[in-house]
């Protein structure tokens, strides 16, 4: 077997959002760094997940303002979607960004190695016939699209988020399994692109992770744009026919559609890359860590959709910097997965921080809610959305949650993170100026009312 360079500072196995931060953060503090990836740098995020959904909820956002410019006083009209176009529109922002990725990968040193790898001892990965020695090595391989047992994806028929961002066409109708963040966003643009959509959820609602007054919220908009949804149903079978699916449901009930899309999650990329023989505790096929990302493995660490934390492009970067800062000897802070903003950027989007009213009681926190309707903020009448600002705070104590429902409300999160992470109170937020006008403003007359000063708000 030939004998790759080495010993590195640090091997890192799998070059997406976790694994290419931490190798960009060791490279900056002085480490020497081999990044191993099978496919391309960038990871599901970049290539199969955040940066190519949102670029076709984008146009799926032009295409419902196309419909609607009459109600601005615009004469527009909406001709149909353009497949190919929309497909080009989306490959070309994710290879602009892969180029700069690479770019900045180069400027730094780190040694990219193209292959598939396998973990061969507890400071050792095997790629393409060669060894690459590490003092440490950081495993963050990813995750892929789950199934349910039984339930078999054809990619024709019956598909995956991966075959729906290259699909050649706007399907008639779509069954979607699944009324998670994947499922809920893709919904929206075949929607906004004119299919019929039906969302099928076995949980009691949709985005069930979410503030149930936001998933109502979500549920109520959705039922305006005619997207339908069978909550609490649970999956039975799907059979394929000449035109497409029928899909059972338990209890006997039947849909068919042209497409069915399974969402129902993600799942590690684990399986036969050598971490069990290596002796790391696993779960289920997740790699469990500690609060400072390190596997039951001295020297070994491991970030990302790969561990039990939120399966998010920016905790899979908080991660990857933590690790690199960590095995430099610098002091870190574990992070503080309630403080991690989430957002869904369908149409309403629905954004949040902090943890729900439901879960805060749970915790024994005496607890105080306000909700601050939209319909008072002028930025989102001329932007026409509805939705509202939730804030859960401890009586008299810190910000506990921020639950958003509406357009755009994914950029008024960052703001709420840090009310939520510099554990301020209302009072504290209350006294700051928000411009006027903006959403923003939203998130001020929410707290204004919470400190019991309430401006733009009826009681």
């Amino acid at each position: 077997m030939a004998e790759g360079s080495g010993p590195f500072d640090i091997v890192v196995l799998g070059g997406g959002s976790g694994g290419y931060a931490c190798a960009l953060r060791a490279a900056e503090l002085g480490k020497s760094v081999v990044l191993i990836e099978k496919a391309k740098v960038g990871g599901t995020c970049l290539h199969q997940g955040c940066i190519p959904t949102k670029a076709l909820l984008h146009a799926a956002e032009l295409a419902d303002q196309a419909r609607e410019g009459e109600s601005f006083g615009v004469k527009t009209r909406f001709d149909g979607i353009d497949v190919p176009g929309v497909l080009a529109y989306k490959d070309k922002v994710i290879s602009g960004l892969w180029k700069g990725l690479q770019g900045l990968i180069k400027s730094k040193k780190i040694t990219v190695v193209e292959g598939e790898g396998r973990l061969t001892g507890p400071n050792q990965v095997t790629v393409n016939g060669e060894v690459y020695t590490g003092r440490n090595v950081v495993l963050g391989t990813g995750s892929v699209p789950k199934s349910l047992p039984g339930l078999d994806i054809d990619g024709q028929r019956v598909i995956t988020s991966d075959h729906a961002l290259v699909l050649d066409r706007v399907p008639s109708s779509v069954i979607i399994l699944g009324g998670g963040v994947i499922g809920v966003e893709f919904a929206s643009v075949w929607r906004s692109f004119g299919a019929e959509v039906t969302i099928v959820e076995a949980l009691p609602h949709l985005l069930p992770l979410e503030d149930e007054s936001n998933s109502k919220l979500l549920e109520r908009a959705f039922r305006r744009r005619g997207i339908k949804y069978e909550l609490g149903q649970r999956f039975e079978s799907v059979k394929t026919t000449d035109t497409g699916v029928v899909v059972t449901l338990e209890g006997g009930k039947t849909l068919d559609a042209e497409l069915m899309l399974v969402a129902v999650g993600r799942g590690p990329v684990s399986s036969g890359l050598g971490y069990e023989e290596q002796g790391i505790s696993m779960d289920r096929g997740y790699v469990l860590v500690n609060e400072f990302c390190q596997t039951s493995v001295p020297g070994v660490y491991a970030v990302g959709d790969l561990i039990p934390t939120l399966q998010l492009a920016h905790v899979g970067f908080a991660e990857g910097i933590m690790v690199a800062e960590h095995i430099a000897g610098l002091p870190v802070v574990p992070i503080d997965y309630d403080g991690v903003p989430r957002i869904t950027y369908s149409e309403p989007e629905v954004a949040s921080v902090g943890i729900s009213a439901a879960t805060a009681r749970e915790r024994g926190h005496d607890v105080v809610e306000l909700s601050y309707n939209l319909a008072g903020n002028g930025r989102s009448k001329i932007l026409q959305t509805q939705g509202e600002v939730k804030v859960v705070a401890e009586r008299d104590g810190r910000v506990l949650g921020v639950h958003m429902v509406g357009a755009r409300v994914g950029e008024l999160i960052a703001e709420a993170q840090l009310i939520y992470n510099w554990e301020a109170t209302a009072t504290d937020v209350a006294q700051l100026i928000h411009p006027h006008p903006t959403q923003s403003e939203a998130l001020g007359e929410a707290m204004l009312a919470l400190a019991g000063k309430p401006l733009h708000v009826h009681n």
